[in-house]
Formats: structure tokens, sequence, C-alpha cells
């Protein structure tokens, strides 16, 4: 096993109100059993059905093995071009395979490859038993991870997501894990859109229609099994904004492709994108206790974009309101407090705002005179 890093998340944004919404098309309809579309920059949820319902993710459980072997690379856990051998285990797996051989020589990267573009059931056994030993420890660090991630509603019970009656998430889940898997690792994320991948003389397509139907899509996941129906996570970037939506429990396999397609169209036609503030731009100077400096610069360490009802940028106001007391030492990105925004009244969303220069800690004389006013604070 390996250490899970802890990430600092570049923006945390709580999850939109359906009602401030409520001045936007209604969402469309889709024959699917539950449905999400975030707007990837602020966690924003732009439509969504049955949200939370606990569902079987099938497939789409290769994100989470994913992000791990991303995590593990990135740390020189393994390396790219590793050979990795091939278990027993790993080539008897039921489902979908790429094909992987005992004693035939497979590199990390073509796992990866043979994972995310021919959704190898295989591939994801040998990447969990050369990371953790064993698949059954590898899904204790998967589970860690979903903890860690805030993935509530889920849990996982294999690395390839085979039916399994303690496996199972929400597309609430599936969408924040995406999000975090574009957002940690970009270096990677381009292997999504990879169309078809060859391996032991056998070529297989990758199964997300998208790739093929709209050049914005870029990603990301399909999955299918006879109780979880057909279903996709896809990924749009289309001017300045991302979108993801998550489609599961479809009838066939263009149903999940065009019921994907619509709701992306949805969320790029209904909603605006509308910069608040620029990168490093300082919407306050907030007082700081104990630090080298009185005060510290607090704004977004990446522009900050919101998806807005078209028409509704000119109702939007805003509220900052500080983390009080900030007590030094601050990093650049920590959280120092909070915009709140609201539509003609209605909240639209609370937003963490960030320390945007470093805060040293005071000498001794600054930290007792700082201790002082704080305690008159």
């Amino acid at each position: 096993m390996y250490p899970i890093r802890s990430l600092c998340l570049i923006l945390l944004a709580s999850l939109l109100s359906w009602s401030a919404l409520a001045q936007s098309a209604p969402p469309p309809a889709l024959a699917a059993k539950a449905w999400l579309l975030i707007d990837n920059g602020t966690n924003q949820v732009l439509a969504a059905q049955d949200p939370d319902t606990r569902i079987e993710p099938a497939s789409l459980t290769k994100l989470m093995t994913a992000y791990l072997a991303f995590s593990a690379i990135k740390q020189g856990v393994l390396k790219q071009d590793q050979a990795v051998p091939v278990s027993e285990q790993a080539w008897k797996t039921d489902g979908s395979k790429m094909f992987i051989e005992p004693r035939k020589p497979v590199t990390v990267d073509e796992l990866l490859r043979g994972m995310i573009v021919q959704s190898g059931n295989d591939a994801c056994i040998a990447l969990a038993e050369i990371i953790a030993g064993s698949e059954a420890k590898f899904v204790e660090l998967m589970n860690r991870e979903a903890q860690r991630l805030g993935l509530k509603g889920t849990q996982f019970a294999n690395a390839t997501g085979l039916t399994h009656p303690q496996h199972y998430a929400t597309v609430r889940d599936l969408a924040t894990l995406t999000s975090a898997l574009v957002r940690d690792f970009p270096e990677f994320y381009p292997l999504y859109s990879q169309k078809e991948f060859r391996y032991n003389n056998i070529t297989q397509p990758n199964r997300n229609r998208l790739l093929w139907l709209d050049p914005s899509v870029d990603g990301v996941k399909t999955g299918h099994t006879e109780a979880a129906g057909y279903c996709l996570i896809s990924s749009s970037l289309r001017g300045p904004r991302r979108l993801i939506s998550v489609v599961v429990g479809t009838a066939s396999d263009n149903a999940r492709a065009q019921e994907s397609l619509k709701l992306l169209n949805y969320g790029f036609q209904n909603f605006d994108a509308v910069r608040l503030y620029p990168k490093g731009q300082a919407l306050s100077a907030l007082k700081v206790f104990k630090g080298s400096q009185r005060t510290v610069k607090a704004g977004f360490t990446q522009d900050f974009v919101l998806s807005l009802p078209k028409g509704a940028a000119e109702r939007l106001k805003v509220e900052l309101v500080s983390q009080q007391p900030l007590i030094a030492p601050l990093q650049v990105g920590q959280r120092v407090g909070t915009l709140k925004v609201s539509i003609d009244g209605k909240p639209l969303g609370e937003f963490a705002v960030q320390a945007l220069d470093e805060v040293p800690v005071a000498g001794l004389l600054g930290r007792l005179w700082g201790a002082i006013l704080l305690f008159f604070e």
C-alpha cells in the first residue's frame, strides 16, 4: 500500500439550490433512472433527478481505480513504463477485457489505456495488485479515498464494477469523483478522449459514443450491467466552461449517449458563463492576528466563473463574509472567507474565498501584541 496524499481543493463550493434557478428553462425529461449536471468549475448543480439515490455504478467504478493509479504514478510508486506481472485472477476475471495474459509483459501505461479505453476488468485487477498487493487491499484504499473526497453515498467492493450487494454509489458522488479526477490529474485526463486502443492484436473502440458525436466532449466513462442499465459520465468543454453530466439506468447504448447529449446541451444553452472575478483579484483585505502583516488579500486563486440563468447576471448580488478570527500563519489558497451569492434575494450558493498571499507568523512581540488584540476582539 502507499499513503494517500492530501489535496487542497482549489475551490470549495456548496451545491446549488434548485430554487435559485427557477427562472431558467426547465431541464429536459430524460429516459434514465437518475441523472445530474454540474458546472465543473464551481460544482454548481444545474439539473438533477434523484442525485442521492443509491445506484449500481458498474464500470463507472473504474474512475476511482484510475484515480488511485494516477496518484501512485504521481507519487512515484508506479512508473508508466513499468512492467506488471499478470496473475491468474487478473487473467480469468469476468466481464470486459483488454486480454492480458500470464507470462506476457504488459506496462502500466498499457493497463491504463486498457482500463480507460477498453474498459478491461483484467487491467483493473492487474493495477490493483501492483499498487496494493491484492484487490481486497486495493478496495480498502478505494473506500478510504472515497471518504476523503466526501463521497457519502458510495461504497466499493471491487476495482472493476462487477455486481456486488455491497458495491454502490450515487450520481452526485460520481460527479464529485469525476470533477476531482479532471482537476487533480490534468496530465492523465486526455486518456479519456482516446477513441480506440490495440493490445494483443485486438483493437477495441472506446464505448463513449459522444467522442464521435460532439467534438467538445473529451470523456469520460461508460458502464453497463443488467442491473445498472446503460450508464455514461460525460465531460464537455465549450469556451471557458466545463460541464459534467452523469446519466445512469438508460435502456441502450444509443440512449445513454443521446440522453447525455441532451443534458449537456441544456446546460450550455440555458446558462451563461459569467466571470465574476479574475484570478488573483483582491476582493478585500481581511484582518489577521499574530502575523508579520496585519491584513491578507482575499480573492480566488483561479478565475471565478459561475453558470447563471440567461439574463440573470445583472440581478446578481454578492456579500463577502470574513472567516474570523484569522490567525497566522496563512498559506496561499487557504480559506479565509465566504462569498455569498444571490439572485433577486434568493441564495445561489456560498463559495470559499482564499488567501492570495502568504502571511508568516510574527516575531515574539508581534505575537504577544496579536494575542492582546485577539483577547479584546
